[in-house]
């Protein structure tokens, strides 16, 4: 939607939260008179003195003011299945509206895992190549107001999640596609709903676009298929298929191979992400609290090889199924403890003695269930063997009992270190 068309609707801000009030601002700055819908499920305080010119629709029922606006700009945390149909022809977003109108480059990154990262090393080695570059999307800056100084020499290097991907009719001039898993089965309808919206990051590209992605993913691969764009397939398994992709990307725009090597080699790898925690009592930490499915934390699990003995797992159920990551840890015969939260965590449990019945029967490793992060740790302390590894990878969301994964990793190294300096009786050998 380009913005001339704005001017004279009524306009719905749909979601007030960080990318909402972004909408605010941008849209007060253009049109300073407009009266402004807000529409909120919570009832947010909104200061008069700074949002002035506005109709609040909030609570319970505030999806009844949409049949009374033109267009709604809807924030991701919102799902489009709980809208009624009447009103998704209205309906655009933030990502849309700065996909229709900014001047520079854009380059997209979507993946349901190492998006961050990749977006993260990608900014880095276009800075370093001299390119005004921007961080942007869902790695957690909102964009709409970087459109007043945007220029054609500017490039957006934007996260995108699936939520922001849904319903776009523009994708970006280099887009990368990293996997893609079943992931927010809460949100959409189903899975391969899911798929469709991750597909719009390459849907409408032309020839004259970019188009990086995972050859190894058989979906991502059926996806590029159907992309007009040129081809550059890449390979790899966590840093090592970000890293492919960032590289791939600094080719693109004929940066120097010597100033790629030399960012990749100094970049600084993101908290929460397989992060090395420290080693305490002679047992390697790591904090990996990002990992939200299965396959990541048997991702991880790979990664850090035969030394991981104990495991932290479970969490918020989003209806996933754990059977993949059952069967793996049954195969894995150097994992020795699994702490579990709730409520995943007994899901996987049950899943793991479901899987292991019969004449192929193996020893199990020692389950604890618990519900707060001291006696998490201190468990882990109690039964990791010295010279081994233990992990925080939980296949699953934190909102069980935590607010968020970072406040879930960062209670996981507090506790850690905590423990780890104080004098703590052992019981493994």
């Amino acid at each position: 939607m380009k913005l001339n068309e704005l001017k004279n609707e009524k306009i719905l801000i749909l979601g007030f939260g960080r990318e909402g009030m972004d909408n605010f601002r941008f849209l007060r700055k253009i049109f300073p008179e407009k009266v402004l819908g807000v529409g909120d499920q919570k009832k947010i305080q909104i200061p008069k003195s700074k949002f002035q010119k506005v109709k609040l629709h909030l609570g319970k029922n505030y999806l009844k003011a949409l049949k009374d606006y033109d267009v709604i700009i809807k924030s991701p945390g919102i799902p489009f299945k709980i809208l009624p149909k009447s009103v998704l022809s209205k309906v655009t977003t933030q990502t849309e509206i700065f996909f229709e109108n900014c001047p520079g480059k854009i380059v997209g990154i979507t993946g349901t895992k190492g998006k961050s990262t990749t977006a993260s090393m990608i900014y880095e080695i276009l800075k370093a190549g001299g390119i005004r570059a921007h961080l942007v999307g869902n790695i957690g800056k909102p964009v709409l107001n970087l459109l007043f100084s945007a220029t054609p020499k500017d490039v957006y290097v934007y996260e995108l999640s699936s939520h922001q991907l849904y319903n776009l009719k523009k994708s970006p001039q280099i887009a990368i596609f990293l996997n893609i898993y079943p992931e927010h089965l809460d949100y959409y309808k189903n899975f391969r709903e899911y798929v469709r919206a991750k597909a719009n990051i390459a849907r409408y590209q032309t020839k004259d676009d970019y188009l990086v992605f995972n050859s190894g993913d058989k979906l991502v691969r059926e996806i590029a298929k159907k992309s007009k764009a040129k081809k550059i397939p890449i390979k790899g398994k966590y840093y090592s298929l970000n890293k492919a992709a960032a590289k791939a990307v600094g080719k693109i725009f004929k940066i120097p191979q010597k100033i790629i090597q030399k960012a990749i080699r100094e970049f600084k790898p993101l908290p929460h992400r397989l992060e090395l925690v420290g080693n305490y009592k002679r047992i390697t930490f790591y904090n990996d609290a990002l990992s939200t499915i299965p396959e990541t934390a048997i991702l991880a699990m790979e990664a850090l090889g035969k030394r991981v003995q104990t495991i932290f797992l479970g969490g918020f159920d989003r209806k996933i199924n754990f059977k993949k990551l059952a069967k793996f840890i049954l195969k894995n015969k150097n994992i020795k403890n699994l702490i579990l939260f709730p409520t995943t965590g007994e899901k996987i449990w049950k899943e793991i003695l479901k899987l292991n019945t019969g004449l192929t029967r193996v020893k199990l490793p020692k389950h604890f269930f618990v519900n707060n992060m001291p006696e998490a740790v201190k468990l882990a302390y109690e039964n990791t063997q010295k010279g081994k590894i233990c992990l925080l990878s939980c296949a699953s969301t934190s909102f069980s009992i935590f607010r968020d994964y970072k406040e879930k990793g960062n209670l996981f190294k507090k506790y850690v270190k905590k423990q780890g300096e104080s004098k703590i009786h052992r019981s493994s050998k």
